[in-house]
C-alpha cells in the first residue's frame, strides 16, 4: 500500500515520516540546509506477515513545488494530511486535499502535529474545525494528534496504518504495464534506471518495454518492487527498473514506461472536468492551463462541450488540446491548474484518447462520453458499440485492456468483430441488409453485369468502412448462400443470364477474336469492325455475356475472357510475391501489352479490391476471387 503525505510547508510532514519509518525522505544537500522539502521522498517499512511493505512517499509543500506534489501524488492508495496544531487549516492544506479529491484518493487519515507546540485547549478547539474547514472526503478521516518531537500519538497513528495495509486488496494487475516516471539515474556497473508508481500491468525481468512519448524501446534488465529486489512489479507498487537499451539521456521525469503493444499517444482527449468550488469565477471556453497527468506537467486549452463555461464546483465534459503527443489511458486522473501554475483549478478523469474531429457537440456524442463517465471499466462498451463501429486496437489502447480482455469484453457485449473492427448486432444486421439492397438495385439497374464489385459496394454501403471488413460481411453471406460470387462481382442468386440461341451464334464469333489476344483483345469498336456486326449490338452482346459471367469488363468498352483476367490476376500476385508489389512496367512486360493496357488492367485489380493502390505501386489485397469457387 503507498501512503503520500499531504499538507502545507512547515508542517511536519518530513519529520512525520522520520519518526514512522526512521528514515529521513530530505536527501538532497538543500533540502537539508534548508530544512524543507523540495523533491520527492520515499520511505518503506516491513509489515509482519505480509511480503509487500508499507510505501510512504513524502511531497513538499510549499506552494512553489506544487507540481511536484502532484508527481508524487499519482497514484498513492491512501492520504496522510499533516496539520499543525499552532497554523491549523492552511491555503496549501485546502489545496493539497483539493488535488487528492481530484485525484480520486478518497481514503486517508489526519495527522494533527505539533502538540507540543500549543495548549490542549488548543488541539481540541483545531480538531473542531477540521470537519468544517476540510469537507469531503477528509471530513471523516480519523484524527490523530502527534508530537514528532516526543512521539507521544505516533503509535496509535502507526497503528492505523498497518491495519489499512493488513486490509488492503492488491490492485488488479489487468491491462498493459504503465509505470508514470518521477526519477532517473544512472548506477555504475548497473546503468539507466527509473522509478514510478505502477498505475497498471505487471512487469518482470526481461520484458521489452517503449519509453512514451518518445518511442524508445529498452529490456527490463532488473527489477525492485516497493525497495525490495523483485521478479515482477505490478500495479500499485513503486518500482525501479534497470532498463538496458537506453541511456539517461532517453527518458525524463514525466515519461511513462509501459508495454510495448499499447498505442496511446494522443494530443486531444475528451474527459470529464470538476471545477473546484474554491475557484471564484466560471472556467471559459479555450482557456489556457496546465494540464497535470501522471508526472507530466504541460500547458493545454480547454473547451467545454456541453455547456458554455463551467461553474465552480460544476462538473462538465471537455475537450482538452496539447502541443505535445502524451502516453494517456481511459481512466486516467489528471488536475488542471491555471497558465500561472498559482492556483489549482480542477481536475478529472479521461474518457477518450481519441475524440473525433467532426461532431463532437452532437446529442449522441455527448450521451457516450456521458457513458463513458458514468459507467465503470467495460460496462460502458455496448454503449459505445451502439454509438458507432469500435476498431479493436482502439480499444485495446485506449482502454488499456491487453488482447484477451478486449475479446472477453467484446464477447460478453454481443460484439460482431470483422478485420480488427467490433460492431453492435443490430449495426452488424444493418449492414448485411443494406448491402443485399444495394445488390438488388444494381441488378435492376444494370441487368448486363454479372454483379456488383465489391469495393464499389463498399462505397455504397459505407464508406468509412475499412475494404477488409466489407470482405468479412460479404464472406458471410457468402456462406450463407445469401450472394454468390462471379469472379470479381457478388451477386443475388436469382440474377442469372443465359445467352438466346442467335445471340449465341454471334458471341461464337466475337469469342475467337478474344482469344488472339488474351491481355490485350480488341475493343468493342474493333470487334464491329472485324464481323460486320453494328458497334451499339456489339456492346449490348458484350454486356449480356459478361452478365452470364464469360467476360469481364475491364475498362471502357474493353471486354477480357474472364478466364484471361483471372491469369493476369495470377501473373500480378507473383509479380507481388516476388518484389513486393505489382508496377506498371514490370506488369506491361509479364502479359506483353502496351503501359496504358497494363495500367488500366491494374487499376481494375484495384477497383474490384483485388490488390490497392500506395503510390505506383499495387499491393495484395485478397487471394485471386477468379479462383475462388463460384457458387450457382
Amino acid at each position: 500500500m503507498l501512503i503520500g503525505t499531504a499538507g502545507h510547508i512547515d508542517h511536519g510532514k518530513t519529520s512525520l515520516i522520520r519518526r514512522l519509518t526512521g528514515r529521513n525522505t530530505d536527501r538532497l544537500p538543500e533540502e537539508q540546509k534548508r530544512g524543507i522539502s523540495i523533491e520527492l521522498g520515499y520511505a518503506y517499512v516491513p509489515i509482519e506477515g505480509s511480503a509487500d511493505p508499507l510505501g510512504f512517499i513524502d511531497v513538499p509543500g510549499h506552494e512553489k513545488f506544487v507540481h511536484t506534489m502532484l508527481a508524487g501524488a499519482t497514484g498513492i492508495d491512501r492520504a496522510l494530511l499533516v496539520i499543525a496544531a499552532d497554523d491549523g487549516v492552511m491555503p496549501q492544506t485546502e489545496e493539497h486535499l483539493d488535488i487528492l479529491r481530484l485525484l480520486g484518493v478518497t481514503q486517508g487519515a489526519i495527522a494533527l502535529t505539533k502538540i507540543d507546540a500549543v495548549a490542549p485547549a488548543r488541539v481540541v478547539e483545531v480538531q473542531a474545525q477540521l470537519a468544517a474547514a476540510l469537507g469531503e472526503p477528509a471530513a471523516d478521516w480519523p484524527v490523530f494528534p502527534v508530537s514528532n518531537l516526543s512521539g507521544e500519538g505516533v503509535d496509535a497513528l502507526d497503528a492505523w496504518l498497518h491495519a489499512q495495509a493488513a486490509q488492503h486488496a492488491a490492485r488488479a494487475g489487468d491491462g498493459e504495464f504503465r509505470l508514470a516516471v518521477d526519477r532517473v539515474f544512472t548506477l555504475v556497473g548497473v546503468g539507466t534506471v527509473v522509478t514510478g508508481t505502477v498505475h497498471a500491468g505487471r512487469v518482470r525481468e526481461g520484458d521489452e518495454v517503449m519509453v512514451q512519448p518518445r518511442g524508445a524501446r529498452a529490456r527490463v534488465r532488473s527489477v525492485h518492487a516497493q525497495d525490495q529486489p523483485a521478479t515482477v512489479g505490478q500495479a500499485g507498487q513503486r518500482c525501479a527498473l534497470n532498463l538496458a537499451g537506453l541511456s539517461k539521456d532517453d527518458v525524463e521525469r514525466g515519461d511513462w514506461v509501459q508495454g510495448a503493444a499499447l498505442a496511446n499517444l494522443s494530443t486531444r482527449f475528451d474527459a470529464s472536468l470538476r471545477l473546484s468550488a474554491r475557484e471564484a469565477k466560471a472556467l471559459l471556453q479555450w482557456t489556457n492551463v496546465h494540464l497535470h497527468h501522471g508526472t507530466r506537467d504541460l500547458l493545454a486549452r480547454v473547451a467545454v462541450l456541453d455547456a458554455d463555461s463551467i461553474e465552480p464546483g460544476a462538473t462538465r465534459l471537455v475537450t482538452l488540446s496539447i502541443e505535445m503527443p502524451l502516453a494517456a489511458c481511459r481512466g486516467d486522473r489528471f488536475v488542471l491548474r491555471d497558465a500561472s501554475a498559482r492556483r489549482t483549478l480542477g481536475g478529472g478523469v479521461l474518457l477518450d484518447i481519441a475524440p473525433p474531429l467532426r461532431g463532437k457537440r452532437r446529442p449522441e456524442r455527448l450521451s457516450l462520453l456521458e457513458a463513458l463517465r458514468d459507467e465503470a471499466g467495460t460496462a460502458a462498451l455496448p454503449a459505445w458499440l451502439a454509438a458507432e463501429p469500435v476498431p479493436q486496437a482502439r480499444l485495446t489502447s485506449g482502454w488499456n485492456l491487453r488482447a484477451d480482455e478486449a475479446q472477453q469484453a467484446l464477447a460478453a457485449a454481443g460484439a460482431r468483430v470483422a478485420a480488427g473492427v467490433a460492431f453492435s448486432r443490430a449495426r452488424w444486421q444493418a449492414l448485411r441488409n443494406k448491402s443485399l439492397i444495394a445488390v438488388a438495385a444494381t441488378h435492376e439497374r444494370e441487368p448486363e453485369m454479372p454483379g456488383l464489385e465489391q469495393n464499389r459496394l463498399r462505397r455504397m454501403v459505407a464508406p468509412a468502412l475499412a475494404a477488409d471488413a466489407i470482405a468479412d460481411l460479404i464472406d458471410e453471406l457468402l456462406a450463407e448462400g445469401v450472394l454468390v460470387r462471379r469472379g470479381a462481382f457478388v451477386a443475388l442468386p436469382s440474377h442469372k443470364a443465359e445467352l438466346a440461341k442467335d445471340e449465341r451464334v454471334r458471341w461464337e464469333k466475337i469469342k475467337p477474336l478474344l482469344m488472339e489476344s488474351r491481355f490485350d483483345p480488341p475493343r468493342v469498336r474493333d470487334l464491329a469492325k472485324a464481323t460486320g456486326i453494328p458497334e451499339p449490338e456489339v456492346r449490348a452482346l458484350m454486356k449480356r455475356v459478361a452478365r452470364v459471367g464469360e467476360v469481364t469488363l475491364v475498362a471502357l468498352d474493353h471486354f477480357f475472357l474472364t478466364d484471361a483476367v483471372a491469369q493476369m490476376a495470377d501473373f500480378a500476385a507473383e509479380l507481388i510475391a516476388r518484389h513486393g508489389a505489382a508496377r506498371a512496367a514490370e506488369f506491361r512486360d509479364c502479359i506483353g501489352t502496351g503501359r496504358k493496357v497494363a495500367i488500366q488492367i491494374l487499376e481494375f485489380f484495384d477497383r474490384v479490391g483485388f490488390t490497392r493502390r500506395v503510390k505506383d505501386n499495387h499491393l495484395l489485397r485478397r487471394d485471386n476471387p477468379w479462383r475462388a469457387p463460384e457458387r450457382a
